[in-house]
Parts: C-alpha cells; sequence; structure tokens
C-alpha cells in the first residue's frame, strides 16, 4: 500500500534585504556622517575643557562635570546630558523626517512600492532603521566620550549619585543602561517623526516640524502652572537617566519614562500606518 505524501512546502525565511537597504541608505550617505561626526566633537571639546580648565563643585542636580576629573565615564555622561534636549533630537529628526518625505520628494517612493513592498511593513522597517540609529548616535556620544575620557583622566570606581561606589564594570553597564534608557525617547520622537513625514513631501519642513514639538514639549515641561501636563509630555522623563546611576537603581522614574515612550512610539507609528495606508503616492 502505497503512502501518499504531503508536498512539502518550504519554509519562507524573513528576509532583511529592506532592513539592510534602509540601513545602508541612512549611514551611506555622507550628510549623515557629517551629522554624526559632530555629536562627536561635542565629548571632545568637554573632555579637553576640563583638560585644560578643570571645574569646581557646586550647582543643582547631578554635576557630571564636577566628576569628570575623578572618573574619565562622566565625560560621556555630561556629553550625553549637553546634547540630549538638541543635538541628539536634531539628528534622529533628520532621519525620520526622510524616511517617507525624502523618498517622496526623490521619485522613488512610487517605484519603491511596486517591487512590491506592502506599506505596513516598509513602514516597520524603516521605524526599526530610525530605531538604530538612534540608539548608534547615542551610543556614539558615550563611547567617544567615555574613550577620551579614560585617556586623559583615568577610570577606576564609579561614584553614583548616592555617594556609594560602584567597580568600573559596572559603571560601564550603568552607562550602557543610560544610553538605551536615552535612546528609547529618541525612539518615541523618531515614531513622531515617521508620521510627520507621512504628511508632507519635504523632509526639511518635516525635520522644522519634529523639532519644534521637541522643542515645546521641554517649554511646557519648564512652567510650573502646567504641572498636570508634565508626565504625558514627551521629554518629562528624558532627563530621569540619572536614576540609573543611584545604588540601588530607582526603577520608578526610568520605568514611567520607559511607558511614556512606549506609548508615544506605539500611537504616532500607528497614526503613521493609518495615513500612509490610505495615501494616494503620485510621485
Amino acid at each position: 500500500m502505497s503512502v501518499v505524501e504531503a508536498p512539502v512546502v518550504p519554509v519562507r525565511r524573513p528576509s532583511t534585504r529592506l532592513l539592510r537597504s534602509e540601513l545602508w541608505l541612512i549611514f551611506g550617505r555622507r550628510r549623515n556622517w557629517a551629522g554624526l561626526a559632530i555629536l562627536a566633537v561635542v565629548p571632545t571639546i568637554i573632555a579637553i575643557a576640563v583638560k585644560v580648565s578643570p571645574p569646581g563643585g557646586g550647582g543643582e542636580g547631578p554635576n557630571f562635570f564636577a566628576s569628570i576629573t575623578s572618573n574619565g565615564l562622566f565625560v560621556a555622561l555630561a556629553a550625553l546630558t549637553v546634547e540630549l534636549p538638541l543635538f541628539l533630537p536634531l539628528a534622529v529628526a533628520a532621519i525620520s523626517a526622510d524616511a517617507i518625505a525624502g523618498e517622496a520628494n526623490l521619485g522613488t517612493l512610487r517605484y519603491l512600492l511596486t517591487v512590491p513592498v506592502e506599506r505596513v511593513r516598509m513602514l516597520a522597517v524603516k521605524y526599526t532603521a530610525i530605531v538604530i540609529f538612534a540608539l548608534t548616535a547615542t551610543l556614539l556620544v558615550a563611547a567617544v566620550g567615555a574613550l577620551l575620557g579614560l585617556a586623559l583622566f583615568g577610570g577606576g570606581p564609579v561614584t553614583t549619585l548616592s555617594g556609594t561606589q560602584l567597580s568600573f564594570a559596572d559603571g560601564v553597564l550603568r552607562l550602557l543602561g543610560v544610553c538605551v534608557y536615552i535612546a528609547c525617547g529618541l525612539a518615541a520622537l523618531g515614531a513622531i517623526g515617521l508620521f510627520v513625514s507621512t504628511l508632507t513631501e519635504q523632509p526639511i519642513g518635516a525635520t522644522v516640524a519634529i523639532l519644534i514639538v521637541n522643542v515645546l514639549s521641554f517649554v511646557l515641561d519648564s512652567i510650573p502652572q502646567l504641572s498636570w501636563l508634565h508626565p504625558y509630555l514627551l521629554t518629562h522623563y528624558w532627563m530621569n537617566y540619572g536614576d540609573l546611576l543611584r545604588d540601588p537603581v530607582s526603577w520608578s522614574g526610568t520605568g514611567q519614562g520607559a511607558l511614556v515612550a512606549g506609548a508615544y512610539a506605539l500611537v504616532f507609528w500607528t497614526a503613521a500606518w493609518a495615513r500612509f495606508a490610505g495615501r494616494d503616492v503620485t510621485s
């Protein structure tokens, strides 16, 4: 008695070709390399300036500048603090604004969709590339700051904001945690940028709009009379990465910040999909 063999259905492996192409588009452009170089300049300036003229104590909040001379890892933290309000958001805004609007402006969006590529998949790939860029930019600032800081000031135990000391390895892990947390906030901004990018064919205009959203969030967060609104602002929890430098780690602020960032990312990626799924692409 013969046995009828069931047809073997080949398993289709998920392809990363589109993601690799998108990452090459981002990291292969000279203008983006120039932007990353500018991000790397800031920790360089900080390290050299502190070496030439060591800062004194005092000031409000975590004074990473005053701790640089005791441990070079604090150059990375100081650079992230300086770049977080403007430079890092500007870099993410430029990349996310170019995601859809740049393709439309160059006239390549229509041809990209005739590959064929599902619009949902294309948006998912483009947002994944934005998230990777946000993490890369953050790690670049931290890496340049840490390497220069260690070369100029040395390493050793890391003094936490609670006054206790951690081993150098634990300090590096805390720094990586700070980078991931900051990248989460920037990724949420990237989701807003992706949505704005579906509304226009001018990437420069989209970049400006994203920066206005970012600056407006900081401005509203600085007005005491709007304290009821602060927990819902995208940037309200961005500076809470200092909680990762306490002993023990305070997860309340960072956890809330991660939830807010995730909510923004979900809402605005969904809005981008709703806008782009039914959009008549003519260019």
